[in-house]
This record gives structure tokens, C-alpha cells and sequence, in this order.
């Protein structure tokens, strides 16, 4: 588990990465003194659990959260609870108060690890030889509920960090997992990996151009969204459509 602290006070931040090798010995913990470094790192990288104070100058944990609580799992550290009831309605995966007790943080990480599976088994109930069918129901996690997402409606899967986007209409939701787990239970009649890091489902294309890269592509999606092919993907898609 890769974790990121984000507190303004140095021994606060000392405290909880204490506390965190203490219930997970196997966590590695990366630290930043303000939300600004903070969201600098993220755009860097996705990391399983983010622990966020929420009193910090320039840019509280409040207003952090809204920017990454659709993409970045995280859990708010606080001396005080006056803020709970707005953590929760940020999709919060818990509140911790400070000063934070050892068998409290191991019950978020039961809790955040649970959730994890929960997601994660929208690929993992059917033999490792199958492809899902379109009518398969991803339960993908909105807030505090869980939707069902058919597969048959996905337009594209996007590698983010150590997380996969899924897109669905002007929705994006997303799951914990590798986008190789992913490719492994897609049908490729539907669905075609344009890159290291997008697979496209291919009657959501609405047309193809040229790259900038020689020799490349661009699928433009029926969304409007624009997805690089790669120049050797690129020669597996005009073979795939018959395009010469």
C-alpha cells in the first residue's frame, strides 16, 4: 500500500506514518506540507489511500478533497469534529481525529481494503478464460452508494496511477485494479487496447484521423473524446477495419 500524508505540522505527519508502519508494516508513506505540494504529487502519480488534515493555510483539506474526490481515495485526520457530516458528503472513505489511536486507523484500513475487494470483484467472478459479456454489471462506487454500470455501455478504460478510469456517458468512475486485469476479461471483437494506457470500445468510435506522430492514429469517440492510437496499434486497427 502506497500512502500519502498531507499535514502542515511536521510531528503530526511523524505521528501517523508511526502509526502506519505500526498496523501495516508493508505501507510505504510519502508526505507533503501543504495541499498545493500535495495535488502537484498526485498529478505525478495515484496512490492507494490519501490521509488528509483538514486545517491547513492556503488551502484547507475541505477544499482539496473536492478537487480529487472522484479520482483519489481518502480519509481526513482532524482534531476536530465539527466538519464530519461535509467529510462524508466529500465521499470521505472515514474520519479520523487527531490525536489518531492505533486500533481506530487499523479499522479504516479494514474498512478502505474492503471496499477495495468489493470493486475489485466486477472482474474477478468469472474463469480466467471468459470474457464478460455486454450485459455484465460493473458495481462501481458514486458517494456512499454502489451503481451497477453494464459493460455494453463503457465507451473506454484508462490507466490512472493504480487505479483504471472507466468511462460511461459524461460519467467517470474508478476501480481499483491494473488495466491489464481489465484487458484480460474484455471480448477484443468489442473493445481494443489503442495504448499502453487506453482500451476503446469500438462502436463508441465515431471516426479515425491521422496523429501528429507519424504513423499514428486518433479514434475520435462518439463523446467527442480524442484517444491517441499507438504507431503499432495503429497497424493492428487498419488491418482490424480494412483500411488501406
Amino acid at each position: 500500500m502506497e500512502v500519502l500524508i498531507v499535514d502542515d505540522e511536521r510531528l503530526a505527519r511523524a505521528e501517523l506514518k508511526r502509526l502506519l508502519n505500526q498496523v501495516n508494516p508493508d505501507a510505504i508513506t510519502y508526505e507533503a506540507r501543504h495541499a498545493h505540494e500535495a495535488l502537484e504529487m498526485l498529478e505525478q502519480r495515484a496512490f492507494d489511500l490519501v490521509f488528509l488534515d483538514i486545517s491547513m493555510p492556503e488551502m484547507t483539506g475541505l477544499e482539496m478533497a473536492e478537487k480529487i474526490q472522484h479520482s483519489q481515495p481518502f480519509v481526513f485526520c482532524t482534531a476536530y469534529d465539527a466538519h464530519a457530516v461535509e467529510a462524508f458528503t466529500l465521499n470521505a472513505v472515514d474520519y479520523l481525529l487527531k490525536p489518531v489511536q492505533r486500533d481506530r486507523l487499523r479499522a479504516t484500513l479494514d474498512k478502505f481494503e474492503s471496499a477495495k475487494r468489493q470493486e475489485g470483484e466486477s472482474f474477478s467472478d468469472v474463469s480466467s478464460s471468459s470474457y464478460l459479456s455486454d450485459s455484465h454489471g460493473l458495481m462501481l462506487k458514486v458517494g456512499e452508494q454502489m451503481q451497477i454500470v453494464r459493460l455494453g455501455e463503457v465507451e473506454r478504460f484508462e490507466s490512472v496511477g493504480n487505479h483504471v478510469a472507466i468511462y460511461h456517458g459524461k460519467q467517470k468512475f474508478y476501480l481499483h485494479a491494473s488495466l491489464s486485469r481489465v484487458e484480460g476479461k474484455l471480448d477484443p471483437d468489442f473493445f481494443f487496447k489503442a495504448s499502453r494506457s487506453q482500451i476503446i470500445r469500438l462502436d463508441q468510435i465515431d471516426r479515425i484521423e491521422n496523429g501528429i506522430a507519424t504513423g499514428s492514429l486518433i479514434a475520435v469517440m462518439n463523446s467527442g473524446a480524442e484517444v491517441e492510437i499507438s504507431r503499432r496499434q495503429a497497424q493492428t486497427m487498419k488491418q482490424q477495419f480494412a483500411v488501406f
